[in-house]
């Protein structure tokens, strides 16, 4: 285990009501996987996890699991996964990577994270080679800067008992343009999409897989809010039961996570118990930069 790993898995580098730096790396030490064979890779959750581990978290893992055997010049444009079962925040997680492909402008790699024997969650991403083509992209929204807006905790503050564990730091500094669905659950002011600007809370290394997998650990937050905003309920608030089903990323253009960028997040659909998520990514200069879609079990109890 590396000594980044071994801190996170500790807790060493900050305690639960520190914030920016030292949350962020701790965010920075999960996403350095140890190598225990070629191709087979482990990783840990933080030692404040809830019950299940984070999706986003074992998203993030898995795209470094397979990252870390392709050739760096050849960057990740899109992964689709699939979140199995529930994973268990107390022990390590296994990643196999499957060298499907390596051709002359794409790779591809198949990863399945494994706990207790079972898969819990499989990624198919793809790789490709730096080239020129026809580029065009949809506009930003129209929206106020983030240090105009209320930080996470303001925004929180008076409903921290409600919201149990999403109260603690986080390695994301979240901006709420939209106001969140636990208040418009009770305004009924919903305007039909989440928007909030992210990033990084603080410097990350100069590695873009690393800025990648921040991008794919945080674009698995706020994004099915979008599905119970329309119904005017939220986790922990309302007796509702969640979970991610599959997730899709398509990265269109460089960024850097540590910087801000608008997440703009609706839902087109919801049946079955399960809702429809779509989000888009936009750089502070306006730059489509990625693309999501996420389907997610959504039961009101």
């Amino acid at each position: 285990m590396t000594e980044l790993a071994r801190a996170a898995a500790s807790g060493l580098d900050g305690d639960a009501g520190t914030g920016g730096q030292q949350v962020l790396d701790r965010l920075i030490a999960l996403l350095d996987l140890e190598k225990i064979e070629e191709n087979i890779f482990r990783g840990v959750s933080p030692p404040h996890s809830p019950t299940r581990v984070f999706g986003g978290q074992v998203a993030g893992q898995a795209l470094v699991a397979a990252g870390r055997t392709v050739p760096a010049e050849r960057k990740v444009h899109s992964l689709h996964a699939y979140f199995i079962r529930g994973g268990d925040p107390s022990v390590p997680i296994i990643y196999e990577v499957d060298r499907i492909r390596d051709g002359r402008s794409f790779t591809t790699r198949r990863v399945v994270a494994v706990q207790h024997g079972k898969a819990i969650f499989a990624l198919s991403a793809s790789f490709q080679k730096d080239e020129e083509g026809v580029e065009h992209a949809v506009e930003m929204p129209d929206v106020p800067d983030p240090e105009s807006l209320p930080t996470l905790a303001e925004r929180i503050e008076g409903y921290s008992d409600q919201l149990g564990f999403r109260t603690q730091p986080r390695p994301i500094d979240l901006r709420y343009v939209t106001d969140p669905p636990w208040v418009t659950r009770e305004t009924g002011t919903w305007a039909g999409r989440n928007q909030v600007w992210m990033r990084a809370d603080g410097v990350l290394p100069d590695d873009q897989l690393l800025h990648v997998c921040v991008l794919t650990y945080a674009s698995d937050m706020t994004l099915l809010d979008s599905v119970l905003a329309e119904h005017g309920v939220y986790w922990d608030v309302d007796r509702v039961l969640g979970a991610s089903l599959d997730h899709a990323l398509w990265f269109h253009r460089p960024f850097r996570a540590d910087e801000w960028y608008l997440y703009d997040c609706s839902s087109p659909s919801a049946s079955g118990a399960r809702g429809l998520a779509t989000g888009r990514f936009f750089s502070r200069d306006g730059r489509l930069i990625a693309t999501v879609v996420q389907e997610g079990l959504v039961r009101l109890v």
